[in-house]
């Protein structure tokens, strides 16, 4: 676990309260479950999930995975969001609206296209097998680039216009220096 994911958790949990971040980090939970057996469905091991800013980076053995399956592997996350939602609207009659929801706004949010969300990784492998690994770089990269600018813009005009919801600094600045290593490649400064 970083450090940067226990300064925004705890800054999140005070600002907005413990019970939501628990709904948050129990649909986190939910999303890399999701993963986790899509990859051992195909035959395929993760070693460790590393917890930072943006949310978790489950490490696999992808070695053995064709395009296809690992595809099937990224989506499984936000899939599984998406059914917990479905099954959490369905069966709660309004009880669970919060949990819906973050589970839905997960769904959506690791769906972007920007890497290391599961979007970024999803394009990158999709155009891959369609096109080559030059052509699914290329693509992740600008297709990145401009949507951690869009992204970093987003959230900060959502703080001026909401008087300073600062919780989202932590993703503008996410979303920009993202936009920096998907242009520029990584730099010893950053």
């Amino acid at each position: 676990m970083s450090g940067g994911f226990w300064l925004v958790t705890a800054w999140f949990g005070l600002t907005n309260g413990w019970q939501l971040l628990g709904i948050i980090l129990g649909a986190a939970a939910i999303h890399e479950l999701g993963h986790c057996l899509a990859l051992r469905c195909l035959g395929a091991s993760w070693s460790r999930v590393r917890l930072g800013v943006l949310g978790a980076v489950l490490e696999a053995d992808r070695g053995r995975l064709s395009y296809g399956r690992e595809l099937l592997c990224i989506l499984a996350g936000p899939g599984a969001n998406l059914l917990c939602a479905l099954l959490l609207a369905a069966v709660g009659q309004g009880r669970w609206d919060v949990a819906t929801g973050a589970n839905l706004v997960l769904c959506v949010f690791n769906l972007m296209p920007l890497r290391p969300l599961d979007g970024g990784r999803a394009l990158h492998l999709a155009v891959s097998w369609l096109a080559g690994p030059a052509a699914g770089e290329t693509a992740a990269r600008w297709v990145g680039a401009l949507t951690g600018v869009l992204l970093g813009t987003v959230a900060v005009w959502v703080m001026g216009r909401t008087g300073g919801s600062l919780w989202l600094l932590p993703t503008a600045a996410a979303a920009y220096f993202l936009t920096v290593r998907e242009l520029f490649g990584k730099l010893g400064f950053l």
